[in-house]
């Protein structure tokens, strides 16, 4: 994968934490920076640390499914870009009924906008991606972006409130992206290989 691809990828997985720190700006009204960068930095974490997990896992068993990696990567990604695109045309209600600052909650939005990043770094092992070399920028650039991301995500969401978070579909944007990931990783390995 390319630098450019790593990116759009990062900006893909870290829709799902710019869409939940929005939501979290919205109920705080106001900034809260210790809170607000306690959130993007364990969103940014987790975001980059699935990714290697996923790798690491896939890693010891992907010489045995080289022959239908690209459909598993492909498989994967265009899966979850769909379960991205789902969900953003779903409407929601802006709800007001948590603290999204409480730790146990940041951590439990953490994990659960990182599960998409974990399968994503299952995929990174079936795209040669073999070595800490190829890995570790990669997750780097996912984790940074996650938490830029977030933090643009919370002062958006302070700022303009309810009536513009609703138009923004930032997961609509971010599964698109997954999407045509993986179409071009199918692409390459069918007919460029």
């Amino acid at each position: 994968m390319t630098e450019l691809e790593i990116c759009l990828l990062a900006v893909g997985l870290a829709m799902d934490c710019f869409a939940v720190s929005i939501a979290s700006g919205i109920i705080l009204k106001r900034p809260r920076w210790r809170a607000m960068l306690t959130m993007a930095f364990f969103f940014g974490f987790f975001q980059a640390l699935m990714p290697l997990i996923g790798w690491a896992a896939a890693s010891l068993f992907s010489h045995l499914i080289e022959a239908v990696d690209h459909w598993i990567a492909f498989g994967i990604l265009a899966f979850l870009g769909i379960r991205m695109i789902r969900e953003s045309l779903k409407d929601e209600e802006c709800r007001h009924t948590f603290d999204p600052t409480r730790l146990k909650v940041v951590l439990a939005f953490a994990i659960a906008t990182s599960i998409d990043a974990l399968a994503v770094g299952v995929s990174f092992a079936f795209v040669g991606m073999n070595g800490a070399e190829d890995i570790l920028p990669a997750v780097g650039i996912i984790g940074i972006v996650s938490f830029i991301l977030s933090m643009a995500g919370l002062l958006f969401g302070i700022r303009c409130g309810c009536g513009l978070a609703k138009k923004l579909r930032a997961e609509l944007l971010g599964g698109v992206i997954l999407v045509i990931i993986g179409c071009k990783i199918l692409i390459e390995h069918l007919f460029f290989n």
